[in-house]
């Protein structure tokens, strides 16, 4: 009789998740395709589960590339999803990776300019017509006296306060009641929504909403040449460290290290709540996706930001917990420790064997194959110094040197240290040309 979900260990359901990536159950466009499809996923199961596959794997740090090779720009494929398409699908064509990382982050800038949206300039926006980049701008969108309302409820929080100020053209949320009314009569609840302010904000969102789907309607095209072509997804979701989280999007950086000193609480408690919410939210986006790699972007727990100490008493115990939450769902956290992590290398090991990835931008990176090369899989680190300045030699003799170091006995996977935007497509292809030369395991 067969367990159920819920009946198995995280290792059964690791095994379960690696299954489905393994067998998406689509139709490949070849026989080739399916198999070069499975060489590519058990290339990477077998270095997240630290073990010697045929080669080292390959990601190609490649992010808003295909905007400026295709002969666009960034502003060009935000604005114009047929230009998205075509630069997506010819990157796909004319280089070769063990995974591909997609155009979910190319944001739809119609749907952006339709909220409003401040905590972003793009190209076009804020920022030159041809930035290679977005630019995140921060700030208090929650003032310190309101961490008891956003840890009481935090989606109540997120609609009424924090949508408002982030979004301008979405301020009539402002104006709504509560969202939780367990007290109350529903002709009156419901009455709020005749205001023209509120009616004009959900308008507002219904039809970004609409937006959005022709924009995700573009992407999941060209995801779906991707798949049935053989090349994997890599990223199954999103999570994050709650502290990350709350301090990117909530406190900003000026706050939330001020409330390390002066409510050290409220940081804690409000980290506590988003947990359960964050692993809820990449559980179901592993589960619609088949991937079970987990991305996570860590930006304030760099060497530089705080000490150990603080690390360890605000960052790393919800940071931990939430990706002990995936591992139990059979998921592979995946964080890209951008910065210096070198400092937290001795704390950040306390995790199961073959469970995790960690992605590292600068680091020591015999120091990490040192430190945690019996417990997690590492990837990295190629400088984007060296992919955008570097002749395709630099890259192929920097790659050399860390397939060398990393590779011995299985879990590392060969990428960049940050993402190459412009630069020579020769150096890209170093990438993988190093990998066949030097990254093949006898």
């Amino acid at each position: 009789m067969e367990k159920n979900w819920v009946e198995l260990t995280p290792q059964e359901r690791q095994a379960e998740r690696f299954k489905r990536w393994l067998s998406p159950g689509i139709k490949f466009s070849s026989p080739e395709a399916e198999a070069l499809y499975k060489e590519r996923v058990t290339r990477f199961i077998k270095a997240i589960k630290l073990e010697e596959p045929d080669r080292v794997p390959v990601i190609l740090p490649a992010a808003n590339f295909p905007a400026f090779y295709s002969g666009g720009n960034l502003k060009k494929v935000m604005y114009d999803y047929d230009e998205l398409k075509r630069a997506w699908l010819k990157f796909l064509q004319d280089f070769e990776s063990d995974a591909y990382l997609g155009a979910g982050l190319i944001f739809s800038a119609k749907v952006l300019e339709m909220i409003d949206y401040k905590l972003m300039k793009w190209p076009g926006h804020g920022l030159a017509d041809d930035s290679p980049s977005y630019q995140y701008v921060e700030g208090e969108y929650m003032p310190a006296e309101e961490y008891d309302a956003f840890t009481r409820d935090p989606a109540d929080y997120l609609l009424r306060y924090f949508l408002p100020r982030s979004s301008a053209a979405l301020a009539g949320l402002r104006k709504l009641g509560p969202m939780t009314p367990f007290v109350g009569i529903p002709a009156w609840y419901v009455m709020q929504f005749g205001d023209k302010d509120i009616r004009k904000a959900y308008q507002t969102l219904l039809d970004a909403g609409e937006e959005s789907m022709k924009w995700m309607a573009a992407v999941g095209e060209v995801d779906q040449v991707a798949l049935t072509s053989g090349m994997p997804s890599f990223w199954g979701g999103m999570s994050g460290a709650p502290f990350d989280l709350l301090g990117d999007m909530m406190r900003g950086t000026h706050g939330i290290m001020l409330d390390m000193y002066r409510r050290p609480e409220k940081i804690i408690k409000a980290m506590e709540r988003i947990v359960p919410i964050l692993l809820e939210e990449a559980a179901g986006m592993a589960n619609a996706s088949g991937c079970p790699i987990i991305a996570m972007p860590l930006h304030k727990g760099t060497g530089g930001f705080m000490s150990d100490k603080q690390y360890e008493t605000f960052y790393w115990p919800t940071f931990r917990e939430v990706m002990i939450g995936l591992i139990n769902e059979g998921l592979v956290p995946m964080p890209f420790a951008e910065g210096n992590y070198e400092p937290r290398l001795e704390i950040i090991k306390d995790l199961p064997r073959g469970t995790v990835i960690w992605w590292f931008e600068h680091m020591d990176m015999a120091k990490a194959k040192k430190v945690l090369g019996d417990t997690a899989c590492i990837a990295g680190n190629v400088p984007v110094t060296v992919l955008c300045t570097g002749t395709p030699q630099d890259v192929k003799e920097y790659c050399r040197q860390l397939i060398e170091t990393c590779a011995p006995g299985g879990g590392y996977i060969l990428t960049g240290g940050a993402y190459m935007d412009e630069g020579n497509p020769d150096n890209l292809r170093a990438v993988m040309e190093a990998a066949k030369e030097y990254g093949v395991y006898k």
